[in-house]
């Protein structure tokens, strides 16, 4: 299934993706989709990010392939940072490169959607937690991430979290292709069965520092071949199963 977030006359509103109709639900989607029966067509509304998380997790170096890439060992644990809900766009809304920093990378990433409230979670049971699967851009000031040491102010400016289309409740996210293209040129491409920590084993690990809440956004890490984004650029971030999310980028 997939849900969609929309805006329809002014209201915002979640709705359940079916052909080309949206069936609107009567709130966040979670733990089951209570549709209204009023039904939309898709053209009549604006898709908006998926979800409102209280907060977004996301993990750095989650790829065999691109720690070969960087010449890195695999980590012990998960690395894990923050971005924070204001950089989060969605679909076709625009990417803007920050004035203070002169290079800006797209990193394609899995992102697991949180159905309800975690803490604590064991393993074999996080699934169970999961709404479900959606596309995400981990835009990235990589100047000021070296610059700085830590990552808060080159992963947080606004619009750097784009979001989308929709989220799919129905996936399994153990073995799909990632791919990013910047003017229709392939610029990553992956699979998830890369990752170094799997989507059970990156819940459990973050349930056990913070409370999980429904509709919070963990981003799974990006695999090899980020590179910079320019003005008028269209990146697009593509999952198998999922979809195609698509930005234009903007400069300042």
């Amino acid at each position: 299934m997939k849900i969609i977030r929309l805006k329809h006359d002014e209201e915002k509103r979640f709705g359940r993706l079916e052909g080309e109709e949206v069936i609107l639900l009567d709130g966040f989607p979670a733990p089951e989709a209570r549709e209204t029966g009023v039904r939309l067509p898709l053209s009549a509304v604006e898709l908006l990010a998926p979800t409102e998380p209280s907060k977004i997790v996301a993990l750095g170096l989650n790829y065999r392939d691109h720690a070969r890439e960087l010449g890195m060992p695999l980590p012990e644990e998960p690395l894990i940072f923050l971005k924070p809900p204001s950089a989060v766009i969605g679909p076709e809304e625009e990417i803007v490169l920050p004035r203070q920093s002169k290079r800006v990378d797209h990193e394609a990433e899995l992102a697991v959607v949180i159905g309800r409230r975690a803490k604590d979670v064991r393993p074999e049971e996080a699934l169970d937690y999961v709404l479900g699967y959606t596309c995400f851009n981990d835009v990235t000031a990589r100047d000021l991430q070296q610059k700085d040491g830590q990552w808060t102010r080159a992963k947080s400016f606004d619009t750097f979290a784009p979001v989308g289309p929709w989220i799919e409740t129905d996936l399994d996210p153990s073995d799909l292709r990632v791919e990013a293209r910047v003017n229709g040129q392939v610029r990553q491409r992956s699979s998830t069965r890369e990752l170094v920590f799997s989507v059970p084993e990156i819940i459990s690990f973050v349930s056990s520092i913070m409370t999980l809440l429904p509709g919070d956004l963990i981003a799974t890490g990006t695999p090899p071949g980020v590179g910079p984004l320019a003005p008028g650029d269209l990146v697009e971030i593509e999952i198998e199963g999922i979809g195609v999310l698509r930005n234009r980028v903007k400069g300042t």
